[in-house]
């Protein structure tokens, strides 16, 4: 009987996973059972590690405007600065308000100025 020579499926899948673990080390990188064990492992931390990564970057835009506001004393607080931003429905994520507050603090100064005197003026005519 004449000897079966195999398919290249099974042997491009091997391949694949190799190089998508080709910068593992040790066994993780060599031995096929796990490599698959380790890139489903990769896969799944880096799928909640995307979701995290969004919740980290939120805290820490939270607290840059804070420090800023205590520091310069243009807010009682971030809570009351967020939400007088609401009531007057200016369109400024915590993003772009952390960037503002790190590269020009004078211009957030002067956005929660201008915010602070509607807010205000409009309460004590009572157009709220």
């Amino acid at each position: 009987m004449t000897r079966i020579r195999r398919g290249y499926i099974a042997r491009r899948r091997r391949t694949k996973m190799r190089l998508f673990a080709s910068s593992f080390r040790g066994a993780h990188s060599r031995l096929t059972r796990t490599i698959t064990q380790q890139k489903i492992r990769a896969l799944i931390s880096s799928h909640r590690d995307r979701g995290r990564q969004k919740i980290t970057f939120r805290r820490l835009w939270i607290t840059r405007i804070n420090a800023v506001i205590r520091e310069t004393g243009v807010s009682h607080s971030y809570s009351r600065l967020i939400h007088d931003l609401y009531k007057k429905q200016v369109l400024l994520n915590r993003k772009i308000l952390a960037q503002i507050a790190i590269s020009n603090k004078e211009c957030l100064y002067m956005i929660s100025n201008e915010i602070i005197k509607e807010v205000d003026w409009k309460e004590s005519t009572g157009i709220i």
